[in-house]
C-alpha cells in the first residue's frame, strides 16, 4: 500500500496543456480534480472508462449509503487516500455521519454496525481477501438485495480497487491539504 506521499508520477494535465479531445472529455468541475486531469492523458481510455465509473457512481441499483459504503471499505482496504477522501464529501451527503465513516476503517466487526451496513463491509473484505464473495455473506445479502443488485456489488467495489491501483501507481495527489486522511473524516 502506498501512503499518498511523493510526486504524482504522471501530473494532472493543466488546462492550457489539454487538446481538443481533452478539453471536450473535461468539463465543468471534472478540470479541477485531479483524478480527471490525470486520466484524461489517456483519452481513448477515459472515453469508454468514464461512463462506466458514472454509471456505478450515479445509476447503480444499490442506494447511494450502501454504495458509499462500499466504496470507502474498498478504497480503505486498498490504502487509496485519494480515493477515499473525495468519497469521505460524498458519503455525508448520503447520510453516512463522521461517526460512521470512521469507523468503515474498523471494519466489520466494528461495535455500532447494523446487521446490514456489517455484511456490506464483510462482502468488501472477502473480495479484497479471496476474490469471492463467501456462502454466507452472500446468503446474507441475497436476503435483502435483488439479482441486479448483486451483481452490482462486486462489480463497484472491484472497479474502485482498480481505481485505487491506478491511482496509488499514478500517485494522484489531493486538491487541497484539508482532505480527510485515509480512515478519517
Amino acid at each position: 500500500m502506498t501512503d499518498g506521499s511523493g510526486s504524482p508520477r504522471i501530473p494532472p494535465l493543466e488546462p492550457a496543456e489539454m487538446d481538443a479531445a481533452q478539453r471536450e472529455l473535461l468539463a465543468g468541475d471534472a478540470l479541477r480534480l485531479n483524478i480527471f486531469r490525470t486520466l484524461v492523458r489517456a483519452p481513448g481510455l477515459f472515453r469508454k472508462w468514464l461512463p462506466f465509473g458514472g454509471k456505478l457512481l450515479a445509476g447503480g441499483k444499490l442506494s447511494a449509503r450502501d454504495r458509499e459504503l462500499v466504496i470507502l471499505r474498498t478504497a480503505y482496504r486498498c490504502g487509496a487516500t485519494y480515493e477515499w477522501a473525495q468519497h469521505v464529501a460524498i458519503a455525508q451527503t448520503e447520510g453516512l455521519t463522521r461517526d460512521e465513516i470512521r469507523r468503515v476503517a474498523a471494519g466489520p466487526a466494528a461495535e455500532g454496525w447494523n446487521t446490514a451496513d456489517a455484511t456490506l463491509l464483510r462482502a468488501v473484505d472477502e473480495l479484497h481477501d479471496d476474490h469471492c464473495i463467501g456462502d454466507a455473506t452472500w446468503a446474507a445479502l441475497a436476503n435483502r438485495y435483488g439479482t441486479e443488485q448483486l451483481i452490482e456489488l462486486p462489480m463497484l467495489s472491484g472497479h474502485y480497487a482498480m481505481l485505487a491501483g491506478a491511482l496509488n501507481s499514478l500517485r494522484v495527489q489531493p486538491e487541497s491539504r484539508d482532505l480527510p486522511a485515509l480512515g478519517e473524516a
